[in-house]
Order: structure tokens, then C-alpha cells, then sequence
């Protein structure tokens, strides 16, 4: 939550007496696409304390730790940055996506973009399977956009980061792989406030006409008709939760009448082979009408 205080902990591989830690902030390097770290403050000659507690963060932050023992000291490696994420509704950085919403089909043309107080971005990445990325390692940044294709299915979290240190909200983006059969829920990547009206819906790749559509908010049963969309007109406490939905497969468009004469014509046609048939066989036709001719007279 904003403004709340978050403790941070360092852990060395071989813990024993003598290390002193230190803490510092990432600083996003847009040059060199990589991090460069500065020092919090009171740390200029490491803690005792393998813990810092950051107080009254408000915004994304990542942050780095070390430590070093003796004289002169000798310091270990830096640690993996760690982002600390804010759940602040007015950022100091935004990411916008278009179209707006967290699922998308394979091949779907997607931008991200960084809005703030910079001239200069870059969009990172973070997949569910793998390592942080940032754009112009799987695309290129024009400006402040990074254009995708999601021409693999990878589903990660995306940011915006500037050389001033913003951080943008992370945002989960997912992609639909099942190509002839896709279907996603269309909602709006950032959180919704109270208040705000939201419209959720349901797409099939083929953008074929659904016969009857389920919305469910938390495995509960909440609309079923037609319609394609659930609005919210303002959003409250209780709208909290996860949506779905399924469908019903659209109905065949063939009419009784149209049915009705297929199956006379595959009857006749039945018929007029049979006659075929009987026709090549006469004596054998003549003994079996024989056969039903004394069986109804008996």
C-alpha cells in the first residue's frame, strides 16, 4: 500500500561474523540497459543488520543489497535487484496498452507505451518462465512505445522504467496459443476505482455470434442471455473478485422445412437404388415377392 514501510532482508551464502550490509536503490541505466545503484541513506559504512526498512514508500521501487567484512573490505557481489510494487492508482510513471486488455490472441499486434515526467523509457518484462528482459531485447522502442506481436504465447508482467528512476504499475499480459478455437476475456489491465464503470466481454478469434453467454463473479452465476458483455455502471467493494464466462455453440442455422426435404431426397434416393438392385436380380426379386405374397394370405 502506499505510503506503508517495507523491510528488506539480505542473506549472505555463508552466514557468519564480521559482515556488514549495505542497501542501495536501482536506478534504471537506459544507455547500457542494465541497473546502476545509489546508496540509501545511513549506509555509507554498511549495518550490522542484515534488514533495512524502507519507510513511507509510495511508488514502484527496486532495490539491491550486498555485503563486505575486513580492512580493507571486501565485498560480495551485488544481489539480484527486488522490486518492492506500489499499489498507488496515480503512479509517478504509466504504461498504457492498446488495446486495452490483459488477454490477447496469438499474432495480435499489441503497444505499450510510458507516460511521465521523462523523455526517455524503456519497457521491461518479466515472464512466468524465465528472466527479466526489456524491449529491445524481443522488439524495438520507438520513442516511448514498444510494439509487440505476440507471435509466441508468453504471458509476463510489463513495466515502463525511465533514466530518472520512475517506475510505471506492473501490468499481467497473457496470450491465447489455441489458434482456430481462441477465446478470451476482454478486461481493462489497470485496476478500476470505485465508482468507474467497467465493461467486461467475451471474443472468439473467428468473431462468430455466441447463442447464449454465462458471466460467473466468483463461480457464482451472474448473467445469461445473449449478450456478449457484462456492464458495471459503478464499481463497488462487493464487484471485487475473479470473472468468467462460457458459452453455448451457436445454434445451426438450417430450418425444419430445409431438413424435412433432405431426408425425402436421401429416402428416394435410397429407393431408386434399391430398384437398381432389383432389376439385375429379377428371379430373385419374383421369389421374395412370391414369399411376402403367401405370407399375407396365410
Amino acid at each position: 500500500n502506499p505510503g506503508a514501510s517495507v523491510t528488506l532482508n539480505c542473506e549472505v551464502e555463508h552466514p557468519s561474523a564480521g559482515w556488514r550490509f549495505y542497501w542501495y536503490k536501482t536506478v534504471p541505466d537506459l544507455s547500457h540497459n542494465y541497473y546502476s545503484y545509489k546508496l540509501l541513506p545511513g549506509n555509507s559504512r554498511g549495518t550490522e543488520q542484515d534488514s533495512y526498512i524502507v519507510h513511507g514508500q509510495t511508488h514502484t521501487a527496486g532495490y539491491v543489497c550486498r555485503a563486505g567484512r575486513g580492512d580493507p573490505v571486501f565485498y560480495t557481489d551485488n544481489s539480484e535487484p527486488k522490486f518492492v510494487w506500489s499499489g498507488d492508482l496515480h503512479p509517478a510513471a504509466s504504461l498504457t496498452v492498446n488495446p486495452d486488455r490483459v488477454q490477447h490472441f496469438t499474432f495480435d499486434s499489441v503497444s505499450l507505451s510510458c507516460e511521465g515526467n521523462s523523455t526517455e523509457w524503456r519497457v521491461k518484462r518479466f515472464p512466468e518462465h524465465g528472466y527479466q528482459s526489456h524491449c529491445s531485447d524481443w522488439r524495438r522502442m520507438t520513442g516511448s512505445t514498444c510494439n509487440i506481436n505476440s507471435t509466441s504465447p508468453i504471458n509476463a508482467v510489463y513495466w515502463c522504467e525511465s533514466g530518472s528512476g520512475e517506475f510505471s504499475n506492473a501490468v499481467n499480459i497473457t496470450v491465447q496459443s489455441d489458434y482456430y478455437y481462441g477465446i478470451i476475456l476482454v478486461s481493462p489491465v489497470h485496476p478500476v476505482t470505485e465508482g468507474e464503470s467497467v465493461s467486461l466481454g467475451c471474443r472468439f478469434r473467428t468473431e462468430e455470434k455466441l447463442s447464449s453467454v454465462f458471466f460467473y463473479h466468483d463461480d457464482k452465476l451472474i448473467q445469461n442471455d445473449t449478450r456478449q458483455e457484462l456492464n458495471i455502471s459503478a464499481v463497488s467493494k462487493s464487484d471485487e473478485g475473479f470473472y468468467k464466462f462460457a458459452v453455448m455453440e451457436p445454434k445451426s442455422s438450417s430450418s425444419p422445412v430445409l431438413l424435412i426435404v433432405l431426408l425425402l431426397c436421401g429416402i428416394v434416393l435410397i429407393i431408386l437404388l434399391l430398384l437398381c438392385c432389383c432389376r439385375k436380380s429379377t428371379g430373385e426379386t419374383l421369389i421374395i415377392k412370391q414369399s411376402l405374397i403367401s405370407s399375407d394370405v396365410m
